[in-house]
């Protein structure tokens, strides 16, 4: 039995998330004034995937696409408030949605692959469930953050639409 997750776990999951959001933010030369609200996308969207996993029991790839919608709402937000894109507070937030894992161990599944007896199908199997997996939330993670700026974006009528 896994014991529940505590108010503290949460606090320490929000505080990783938010640091590696800086860093990435300030790789990518993010204006200062912005760093503070790209900390708080990145760790409202991952602890929202993390509340949605742990609490729910929900799968990694839907809560992965719950935490993106987040960042994007928040980034469309926070780019209307400090009058900059949006892109700019949604992509250094997306970085702690990112699925390292799962790649990294599909990658030593594929590495196993030519010490694997001919019969065995479970390293090549393996390796294509990580990689699979991978690429679900890696695609969960930009429709995700993708929903919220179409949604926003209204087509302005023309007269042709008109009549």
């Amino acid at each position: 039995m896994v014991p529940s997750p505590t108010f503290g776990f949460f606090l320490e999951d929000i505080f990783w998330a938010g640091l590696a959001t800086l860093g990435f933010a300030v790789l990518f030369n993010v204006p200062r004034r912005l760093l503070p609200a790209c900390v708080l996308c990145g760790a409202a969207g991952h602890v929202v995937r993390q509340l949605l996993v742990v609490m729910f029991g929900a799968s990694l790839e839907v809560a992965t696409f719950a935490g993106a919608i987040v960042v994007g709402l928040l980034g469309e937000v926070f780019a209307r408030r400090w009058h900059a894109p949006a892109i700019i507070f949604q992509v250094a937030a997306a970085i702690p949605l990112v699925p390292g894992a799962f790649a990294y161990r599909g990658m030593l599944a594929l590495i196993r692959l030519p010490g694997a007896e001919t019969e065995s199908v479970s390293p090549f199997a393996e390796a294509g469930i990580f990689f699979i997996r991978t690429g679900l939330i890696l695609a969960a993670i930009g429709g995700g953050i993708a929903i919220p700026n179409l949604l926003r974006q209204r087509r302005k009528p023309t007269r042709d639409s008109i009549h």
